[in-house]
């Protein structure tokens, strides 16, 4: 696999879902992000995945709840019930977010462009605004929901790194 970086985003190479990073020596680390597909994804989503499938490999393939007594103490308690919380986040809550860019049945205005006359270049020709209402509608609604997506996002990921301690079996 290989993993091509530039200075803000990086891309997920053959497996579609697979990060790699070689460390010192011959020491190879993996690591499969299910919620990623294949292709160029920026280092702050990449980041945002990666911790989260921490947690989610922490909970399907360590099975925390076998080995460890989270009635142990109410730190313990409080503990569990973030790490049970930030995983259902993960795996249902966000997943089942709705972008009202991605209904199939808006009407997208065409692209069209319009020689500039005088000059050898071209310009976008506006399209009707009416006619094109609900989607227009629907680009507003996506801006408003991708911030508070994203500041749901980073509320998530730092309630995670918060209880980072409690990740191990």
């Amino acid at each position: 696999m290989k993993i091509l970086q530039s200075a803000h985003s990086c891309e997920v190479g053959e497996s579609a879902n697979k990060f790699v990073q070689q460390g010192e020596g011959t020491t190879l680390k993996s690591l499969r992000i299910h919620t990623l597909n294949k292709g160029w994804h920026e280092k702050d989503e990449v980041l945002l995945h990666a911790v989260f499938q921490l947690l989610v490999d922490f909970i399907e393939k360590e099975h925390p709840d076998r080995f460890i007594d989270w009635n142990a103490n109410e730190l313990h308690q409080r503990a569990w019930k973030e790490i049970k919380s930030l995983y259902k986040w993960w795996k249902e809550t966000r997943p089942a977010r709705k972008d009202p860019l991605d209904d199939k049945k808006l009407p997208t205005p065409p692209m069209r462009f319009k020689k500039i006359s005088g000059s050898e270049n071209y310009e976008m020709v506006q399209p009707d605004v009416k006619k094109f209402a609900k989607y227009y509608k629907a680009i507003k609604s996506h801006s408003r929901l991708e911030k508070k997506w994203f500041e749901e996002d980073q509320r998530n990921l730092h309630r995670l790194i918060e209880i980072r301690s409690f990740l191990w079996t």
